[in-house]
């Protein structure tokens, strides 16, 4: 049920922070721990990791497909981990109305770090990419990709715009460093002790309704103004419905023309339950009456 986006800059230790949230969830709590890595996404997607960072299109790509992994994977029971970036307050602001549209609780853990000691770091692990082989590589377990000095600058210097606990969006806010604790238990409090937000108009989905409702309604209104003017043609003391059978009215003279041009015309009295029906019908006779030639058809809102 609730979701974690973890931000930070580069090399500042979000994958190890997601890392230890799973490892605590699952053992002390029993709970079912998803991680969607951004790094993987861009695996997935045939992507080059720093050539990604440059091209905005890939990016937003990119972008979509873990806003679409957060929404299939958010659940009852299990707890969802958004490790990337993050760094647009616009897309966290996205999955913040994603998760509030599930009613799920969320909350943000920012990753910070020295520039020039995340600098060090990347550019130990450049250094070892441009001098190292795959077997290098390998003896890591994993093949690690560091940032080149132009992505780099741009995911920290320029880009990045700082989550800020005052936005709904990126609370509750937790802020660490490489040295601190993060308080896990703090983390577990908000996301499974508090309540989700309700959801507004602006998350919800609406309602679905039947693709030919119009034409129905319609069909439904044609027929039982059919009746009501066959009656009036032929003077009957009562109308009748054969689709309706709980619904009947009876004549009432009354003091406006009728369709014959007399001065006399029926008005039709319904029982209180089927007024509302009765109003509807009489408005679309008048309708009739009006535009002999040409008849709109009745929508939701002429009801």
């Amino acid at each position: 049920m609730p979701l974690i986006i973890i931000c930070g800059t580069p090399t500042s230790g979000k994958t190890t922070r997601a890392k230890e949230l799973k490892e605590f969830f699952e053992n002390k709590h029993g709970k079912i721990v998803e991680i969607i890595s951004e790094e993987e996404a861009i695996t997935k997607l045939g992507y080059e990791k720093n050539a990604t960072y440059l091209d905005s299109q890939k990016e937003k790509r990119v972008r979509g497909y873990l806003k679409s992994e957060v929404i299939r994977l958010i659940g009852k029971d299990n707890v969802v981990i958004l490790d990337g970036s993050n760094y647009i307050k616009g897309y966290r602001y996205e999955l913040y109305c994603a998760s509030k549209a599930c009613k799920s609780t969320q909350c943000t853990i920012y990753t910070i770090r020295n520039y020039e000691e995340a600098w060090k770091d990347n550019e130990y692990w450049l250094n070892k990419a441009n001098k190292c082989d795959s077997e290098d590589n390998s003896n890591s377990g994993s093949k690690r990709i560091p940032y080149t000095e132009e992505v780099f600058n741009a995911l920290t210097k320029l880009r990045f715009e700082e989550p800020n606990s005052n936005h709904r969006w990126d609370s509750p806010l937790f802020t660490v460093q490489p040295s601190d604790n993060l308080d896990f238990e703090a983390v577990y409090s908000v996301l499974f002790e508090k309540k989700p937000p309700p959801p507004n108009m602006s998350t919800q989905n609406p309602p679905l309704s039947s693709t030919n409702f119009l034409y129905e309604l319609d069909k439904v209104t044609q027929s039982i103004s059919k009746q009501i003017l066959e009656a009036k043609q032929l003077d009957l003391e009562d109308v009748k419905f054969p689709d309706y059978p709980d619904c009947t009215c009876s004549p009432k003279s009354s003091d406006f023309k009728g369709s014959g041009g007399s001065s006399n015309e029926d008005k039709f009295i319904l029982p209180p339950e089927q007024q509302k029906l009765a109003d509807s019908l009489l408005h679309f006779e008048a309708l009739q009456k009006e535009h002999t030639t040409f008849i709109s058809p009745i929508t939701e809102d002429n009801l």
